[in-house]
């Protein structure tokens, strides 16, 4: 069984879970402008695969991206700048919600289309076979990702070269509002592994240490040289495709969402940890009252940062000047 840092695990999850729904509060009251696609109810798989990876591994992220780069080590304060539309933000107020990024972390970025991370992260990892400097490569994407053409383009290339990736499936069973039993011939996502020569496993994606555990040892064979792996991950997310309440399309029961309340990845495993003796009420009450401390700051921040210039409108589009080449 792979060691894991529980108190590591439980605060990747809080920050997560407090930085997205104080976003969500801020979106429902007009003070974020553009879309927002929160990660709460997911923050197992981001934490759990992140955990496991090494400081220069690289990750590609889905237009629900906040929660990876959070548990890569986003800095709050130029997250809540990009998705105020900031100078001080990350891609300079230019990328927004869904292109937020920090190569320094090695979060290669968000994407608004989907399935488009999946090959950014097969290009890090043919560049990192080439280089032979032993770096693991994630793509995280959504189910509906495994539909689209630049999936399964990637996959082949991966597979067919033994690049050192991990694909990892968050397998929340919806593609926005379709349920992905509409559109998938198949019940299981690992079922389109063996096709690419990968090996395939599936996790319950609301428990953070099957997660850890599970990514650990598929990233042990990616790092070894055996070639791709796809990690399924069953989880759910709590709040609606797009913001906390969507655009009024019902499509999933009260029901439902309740039931996989019930299984919220981070009050359960709060109470394993309890059980344990690794944390005590008084000692997770303060990772929350830290988290929402580092987020009010983080709010501050932003909204004190000041709007990009006009004429910095191509820089960084072309080159450094905003200059075509």
């Amino acid at each position: 069984m792979t060691t894991f840092d529980g108190i590591d695990l439980h605060r990747r999850m809080v920050r997560i879970r407090v930085f997205e729904e104080t976003a969500g509060r801020l979106s429902e009251s007009a003070r974020l402008p553009g879309f927002l696609h929160l990660y709460v109810g997911e923050e197992a798989v981001a934490s759990g695969v992140c955990a496991a990876l090494n400081d220069d591994d690289q990750i590609t992220s889905t237009h629900r991206g906040h929660g990876h780069l959070v548990a890569k080590g986003g800095d709050f304060k130029r997250m809540m700048a990009e998705l105020m539309g900031k100078a001080t933000g990350y891609c300079h107020g230019k990328g927004g919600s869904m292109h937020i990024n920090d190569l320094d972390l090695g979060m290669l970025g968000a994407n608004g289309i989907v399935g488009a991370g999946v090959p950014i992260a097969v290009g890090a990892a043919f560049a990192n076979k080439y280089e032979d400097n032993g770096r693991v490569a994630v793509a995280f994407f959504g189910d509906g990702s495994t539909n689209i053409g630049a999936f399964h383009e990637a996959a082949n290339m991966a597979g067919a070269l033994r690049l050192p990736v991990l694909f990892v499936c968050e397998n929340n069973e919806y593609g926005e509002y379709t349920r992905r039993c509409d559109t998938m011939a198949i019940t299981d996502i690992i079922e389109r592994a063996p096709g690419y020569g990968m090996r395939g496993v599936i996790v319950d994606g609301m428990d953070v240490v099957a997660v850890h555990e599970a990514a650990t040892g598929a990233l042990e064979g990616v790092r070894s040289g055996n070639g791709p792996a796809l990690l399924e991950c069953k989880t759910y997310r709590y709040f609606d495709h797009m913001g906390v309440k969507g655009v009024g399309v019902s499509y999933r029961s009260d029901t439902e969402l309740e039931e996989w309340k019930q299984r919220d990845p981070i009050r359960s495993f709060e109470a394993r940890l309890a059980e344990s003796g690794e944390l005590s009420a008084d000692a997770a009450r303060a990772v929350w009252d830290e988290a929402q401390a580092e987020v009010d700051g983080a709010i501050e921040f932003a909204e004190q940062s000041p709007l990009p210039e006009p004429e910095a409108l191509l820089v960084g589009v072309y080159n450094e000047t905003g200059a075509p080449s």
